[in-house]
């Protein structure tokens, strides 16, 4: 079976993707080159390795562990009207203003995707996480970046907080229920707060039985 191959005339193959906009050297912004499923952007190896220390640390101290993510509102419609090069200076502004809020020099505010931050927070009670989570959203309101696009009139960060028990392996699963909780929290508006515990789950199987 014959196979086309580029070899021998690499450049005249980069000038056709050039031409075609299809270089995959250069990913649109916001995404993530697609190559090897195990390769994570330093951003995302930041996040695991955080989420790691964090849940290994609740392990051994029997305590919970909170994540809390948090996400731009309206980002899509603040990235076209304002383009790549405010929107960064914005969110680097929130991330200034939210680094002083942070409870100890080990957590770290670790941005995530295109306009969102994550807080690892072990050992920290759900009504902390919260009482953070809204000190946060009231230093957001005070920077007061303007966002036309938004009926708030100003950028604002929708959040999910996530807390469960951490018990035996690892498992991611309290980020991806973090951000989950994101995304509910934006449908029902702008600058929610939506909080799933985890750790309920158990007692409410057990009423249901």
């Amino acid at each position: 079976m014959n196979r086309v191959t580029m070899s021998g005339n690499d450049s005249f193959w980069v000038r056709v993707r050039a031409v075609l906009g299809r270089n995959p050297a250069e990913p649109a912004y916001g995404q993530s080159a697609i190559g090897n499923p195990e390769k994570k952007s330093r951003p995302a190896q930041r996040i695991e390795e955080e989420l790691r220390r964090g849940w290994t640390e609740s392990a051994q101290r029997h305590v919970s562990l909170c994540v809390l993510a948090m996400e731009m509102d309206r980002y899509p419609e603040y990235f076209a009207a304002y383009g790549k090069d405010v929107v960064e200076h914005s969110l680097d502004h929130l991330l200034e203003t939210i680094r002083p809020l942070l409870p100890a020099p080990s957590i770290h505010c670790l941005r995530q995707g295109r306009a969102g931050f994550v807080l690892v927070l072990p050992d920290m009670p759900v009504l902390m996480a919260r009482d953070l989570a809204s000190r946060i959203a009231k230093a957001i309101r005070q920077e007061n970046l303007p966002n036309r696009e938004s009926h708030a009139g100003q950028v604002t960060l929708s959040m999910g907080l996530a807390i469960t028990n951490p018990q035996g392996g690892f498992d991611r699963a309290v980020l991806h229920n973090a951000n989950q909780a994101v995304k509910r929290a934006q449908r029902r508006g702008l600058a929610r707060l939506e909080v799933m515990d985890l750790r309920a789950k158990p007692e409410k199987r057990k009423k249901a039985a």
